[in-house]
């Protein structure tokens, strides 16, 4: 049977969004609904919002998330009834060239859930990233779910979902941080935190934070900067390289997408060192760089898309990290709130005064 529960829509672009009754389906073959305990508000669900990602609306927002496998369907071996679950955006399909060659965080075919959820008039919802977690209960793809320990805080667990997992994977996973680096991260919103904390479990011995806002300079000294520049008052390649002896960073962390601050991670790097962007662009932006130096510096330019994380890898090893109280994933949590209280998180997200708010179902 169908059930129905309270979901946060947005309904077009750029309208407030509102509370709803949503329609989830009974799991079919290879599919899960779970109870969702715990959610992250994440600046992609404002994009949704905005009509920044696709114009696919009513979209059902949410991803960042954490809760309690109460069905699954046929087909079923992941996970069962009653585990404790981080949920995910790219459920990889084991098939793909990526899969085959060994690669699975690189998978070409990540899925969702085949049935959609819907309004009580039939309308289809489009859950973002496959996911639509600001609801008591969603629909997914059970590759989506990741089972990790269930006494884990579900506020905290459920940022691995997206931003965090983001972040601490472009420093670990992208950046290949090793032990006695010199990594810079520059934009210290809620990925580039979680770079940070990457940054300081890989074993890095500098950690430079750059960042306009010296309350995020103050989130990154909490979670392991050793040095921060404050990008208003100090020329950013020339602050990295004085605290790397003249060299510039063995990895530079790009956490903003943005072609201007992209050009300082590119000379703010030592030669043959290793750029990351994991800032998301706009479509419109364009980068210019002398090929002279492109090829003169040597090194490695990379992308990081979802920090290139295999979930069923990474969450549960960052979940133990967390448990033994190496990873401090509470540190993300600003504060918990209400379905009802999500347009003026996105308010507060946009002024910079929260890592991440978190909805509590």
């Amino acid at each position: 049977m169908t059930q129905q529960v309270r979901g946060v829509v947005a309904p077009g672009k750029g309208e407030k969004v509102r509370i709803e009754t949503i329609v989830v389906p009974d799991p079919g073959p290879g599919e899960a609904v779970v109870k969702v305990q715990a959610c992250g508000v994440c600046h992609t669900d404002l994009h949704y919002r905005e009509g920044g990602i696709n114009d696919e609306f009513p979209f059902l927002l949410g991803h960042e998330a954490a809760g309690v496998v109460e069905s699954v369907g046929d087909g079923v071996t992941e996970v069962a009834p009653g585990d404790f679950v981080i949920l995910n955006w790219r459920a990889v399909c084991h098939e793909c060239r990526a899969c085959r060659r060994g690669r699975p965080w690189y998978c070409f075919n990540t899925h969702n859930a085949g049935q959609p959820m819907t309004l009580t008039d039939g309308t289809a919802l489009t859950p973002a990233l496959g996911i639509g977690a600001f609801a008591e209960k969603t629909l997914v793809a059970a590759g989506q779910c990741t089972k990790v320990d269930p006494s884990a805080s579900p506020a905290a667990a459920g940022l691995l979902g997206c931003g965090v997992m983001a972040g601490i994977g472009a420093a670990i996973n992208t950046g290949n941080v090793q032990r006695g680096d010199s990594v810079a991260v520059i934009g210290c919103g809620g990925v580039g935190a979680a770079a940070v904390a990457g940054a300081r479990l890989a074993g890095a011995a500098k950690i430079i934070a750059v960042d306009l806002d010296e309350r995020k300079l103050d989130w990154a000294r909490s979670l392991g900067a050793t040095h921060t520049v404050n990008a208003k008052s100090a020329d950013v390649v020339e602050a990295v390289q004085g605290l790397t002896d003249g060299n510039g960073a063995d990895v530079v962390i790009e956490a903003v997408g943005r072609p201007e601050t992209y050009r300082q991670a590119f000379y703010a790097r030592d030669l043959a060192g290793t750029v990351v962007l994991v800032g998301v662009p706009t479509p419109e932006m364009k980068l210019e760089l002398p090929l002279l130096d492109v090829f003169g510096r040597g090194g490695a330019l990379k992308s990081s898309w979802y920090g290139d994380c295999l979930p069923s890898r990474d969450f549960p090893m960052l979940i133990d990290l967390y448990q033994q109280g190496r990873l401090d994933l509470d540190a993300f949590v600003s504060e918990t709130i209400g379905l009802e209280d999500i347009e003026e998180a996105f308010a507060k997200m946009h002024r910079g005064e929260v890592l991440r708010s978190v909805v509590n179902l």
